[in-house]
């Protein structure tokens, strides 16, 4: 095994770029690159150009095991492949991707013409009426995001939420006459939802505003040429979104921080502009409505019922819990996930020790059929019916070596039927790999769990290489799923372990509490844990062991790194969230201040200095680190692109190794990086190719 260092490649950028800057700057200053926030800075671009062809020359020797990667992730893939049509208001709709294409295709087929021709095989559907090519709407962008569309009432018209930007928060909307196939002179710019009126003539849409919080909520005729303001968030925590119901009476409207949530309703007809409240908003307590033709269904969270519960209310006593009835109580070892309402059945996605389950119930509350799987571990996810009749559900299940399977349920029967699986080329065989469910034992004693990936046959002497995956923020949950991607890595020896740490819900919404605020460091500490424990068990060595994550999982990543170094031989932090403090500070920033009951307020003196303790900015130091790949998007919404940016760059100034170090700042897209299904794949052979680099394993 050959061992990688820095020096065997051309020089990495050095602060040259930014000399004559800093030069001229207050040396007192606590940041010296805080001028990396200005995109238009000539000496920026300058520097982010230098750090990419930096890049480009040192992972110049992997382009063949890239492609090598690539066409081994593309042959596992059904490129021509078709999703099970989904019925909604007398249309079946369904999608189609074509080989050698990066976007879908969207259809649909009146319910007639489908039963008559397709009912049979409605994985092999020809024809069909085009609703959307998204290949060619993205002609000639360098990045495109088509965010969906929504159908009116009436058939007739589809609103399309897209951008050229590659960002994941701001969102133009469209109108497509679907009689003709073209688009209305009508856009709406920053739309961050939508809602459909039952005349199908008037929206219900909100708004973001330039933090990219979305505040306001409008009601507009299409036949007008602007909206009416019926709704606006004063709350600089809080975003609010419109939604339509199963049952076509009302259109809610959701207003919610992390911790606390608030709805309105109006009548669905298209003339209502009044929004009436359900029940005040009260801190800390986060509830949802969903709507039964006789009754309204209520979930309900508070600090004594943090796994969350549901209740009945009245439709002539919304206002007044004590009317309400419990429906579904509050359980310590169950955390309710989501729900979903329909004419004479209740669906429950359910979380139990950090695997889930579906329960159904009567509308009464009668217990009728539980859905589970007898593996070790699995996900299964409920994906329901958009119809209020239905008598049908349908969810997915999927586990490491477990391709995805989309099966229809019959809530009457209580039977499942597979309608889809996902078909895997490349020879695989879910034989030839191990799942196992491991837990490790973190500082305060909590058990923290990790799913295990790896081929059978593996010998536990510490000399297999293996990737350390984790998030844990934001309730997430990180669930084991399949992935045709990761097999690229384990088929060449790794051991692949999703950990659940603290920060995600994984094992209830207690376990969300407990790596949040004053307590993010064990999410920390977790990941830690679970990597000593692979060590420990023989799964790997700090010499082969490597670590990605991604966004508030590339914070994670950037912590670790200053805390443990020694634990790891490889790491990618991936947009990661790096500038805590920094961004925190800055209230005009996206999403600043709706991240106070994340991290906490950092004008509170506490939280200040408890985010400055862990912040991975703030906390680099004259030490060896790990191989590091980190990667950005200019255009990014969530994570804006200076964070990795001064990242590298002042970690260029203070590390004492020779490891490698590198930025991939993508120069056209956004938080999720490429856009195209392609050139997803291409970002994920070069990842694979720099840790596989990094550990002689060209």
């Amino acid at each position: 095994m050959n061992t990688i260092h820095s020096s065997s490649y051309p020089l990495p950028p050095s602060a040259e770029v930014q000399e004559e800057h800093l030069h001229h700057l207050d040396t007192e200053r606590i940041d010296p690159f805080y001028y990396m926030k200005d995109k238009g800075d000539p000496r920026l671009v300058e520097y982010l150009e230098s750090e990419n062809k930096y890049t480009s020359e040192v992972m110049a020797s992997t382009k063949s095991l890239q492609e090598q990667i690539y066409q081994e992730i593309v042959g596992r893939m059904k490129e021509d492949d078709q999703s099970y049509p989904m019925l909604r208001r007398g249309y079946y709709y369904y999608t189609r991707t074509e080989k050698g294409k990066q976007y879908p295709v969207h259809y649909r087929m009146r319910q007639e013409d489908f039963d008559r021709r397709w009912k049979d095989c409605p994985t092999a559907i020809e024809g069909g009426e085009l609703l959307f090519d998204v290949n060619q709407l993205a002609e000639g962008s360098d990045a495109y995001i088509f965010a969906g569309y929504s159908v009116s009432p009436n058939n007739q018209l589809a609103a399309y939420f897209s951008n050229t930007t590659g960002s994941y928060a701001e969102f133009d909307l469209h109108l497509r006459d679907l009689t003709t196939g073209t688009d209305r002179p009508f856009t709406l710019h920053g739309i961050s939802s939508l809602a459909w009126a039952e005349d199908s003539e008037t929206i219900y849409y909100s708004l973001i505003d330039e933090t990219l919080r979305s505040t306001r909520i409008f009601a507009q005729r299409l036949s007008e040429a602007e909206g009416t303001l019926i709704y606006e968030e004063q709350d600089v925590r809080f975003s609010c979104s419109v939604s339509e119901t199963k049952t076509r009476e009302f259109i809610f409207i959701s207003t919610s921080s992390s911790t606390t949530s608030e709805e309105y309703y109006l009548s669905s007809s298209g003339e209502d502009r009044e929004p009436k409240l359900f029940l005040p908003r009260k801190q800390d307590v986060r509830y949802s409505i969903l709507s039964h033709r006789e009754k309204f269904f209520v979930y309900y969270k508070d600090k004594e019922h943090l796994n969350g519960m549901v209740y009945v209310s009245p439709k002539d006593q919304v206002g007044d819990p004590t009317q309400w009835q419990v429906f579904v109580p509050h359980r310590e070892d169950v955390r309710l996930d989501s729900i979903g309402v329909y004419r004479e059945h209740v669906a429950l996605e359910e979380r139990r020790e950090g695997l889930t389950e579906i329960r159904i119930l009567s509308h009464e509350g009668e217990p009728l059929s539980k859905i589970h799987f007898p593996e070790p571990v699995y996900t299964i996810s409920l994906k329901g019916n958009s119809t209020y009749e239905a008598t049908t559900i349908r969810y997915t299940y999927s586990s490491p070596n477990r391709p995805t399977s989309l099966y229809e349920y019959d809530l009457v029967r209580g039977e499942s039927r597979l309608l889809k699986q996902q078909e895997v080329g490349g020879g695989f065989s879910p034989d030839d790999y191990t799942v196992e469910r491991r837990w490790a034992t973190a500082p305060d004693g909590v058990k923290v769990p990790m799913t295990l990936l790896y081929r059978k046959g593996l010998q536990r002497d510490g000399t297999a290489p293996a990737l350390l995956y984790g998030y844990g923020s934001y309730g997430v949950t990180l669930d084991a799923h399949f992935s045709v991607s990761v097999l690229s890595l384990v088929d060449r020896g790794f051991v692949y372990a999703q950990v659940q740490v603290r920060g995600g819900s994984d094992l209830g919404e207690q376990w969300y509490e407990d790596g949040k605020f004053l307590k993010k460091q064990n999410t920390f500490t977790d990941f830690i844990a679970c990597a000593e424990t692979l060590i420990q068990e023989g799964y790997t060595s700090p010499e082969r062991l490597t670590a990605e994550g991604g966004s508030a999982g590339g914070l994670l990543i950037g912590a670790v790194a200053n805390s443990r170094p020694d634990l790891f031989h490889a790491m990618i932090a991936a947009v990661p969230f790096v500038d805590v403090v920094t961004t925190m500070l800055d209230e005009s920033l996206p999403l600043t201040t709706s991240e106070y009951e994340e991290w906490g307020n950092p004008n509170d003196p506490e939280y200040f200095h408890y985010m400055l303790s862990y912040s991975p900015y703030d906390n680099l130091r004259a030490q060896d680190y790990p191989h590091l790949l980190v990667t950005g998007g200019i255009n990014d919404s969530q994570v804006l692109f200076h964070e990795p940016t001064k990242y590298v760059a002042k970690l260029r100034q203070l590390k004492t190794d020779d490891h490698l170090l590198l930025l991939r700042m993508d120069m056209d897209s956004g938080h999720g990086g490429a856009t195209g299904r392609y050139d997803g794949i291409r970002d994920t052979a070069f990842e694979y190719a720099f840790l596989l680099l990094t550990l002689g394993m060209l």
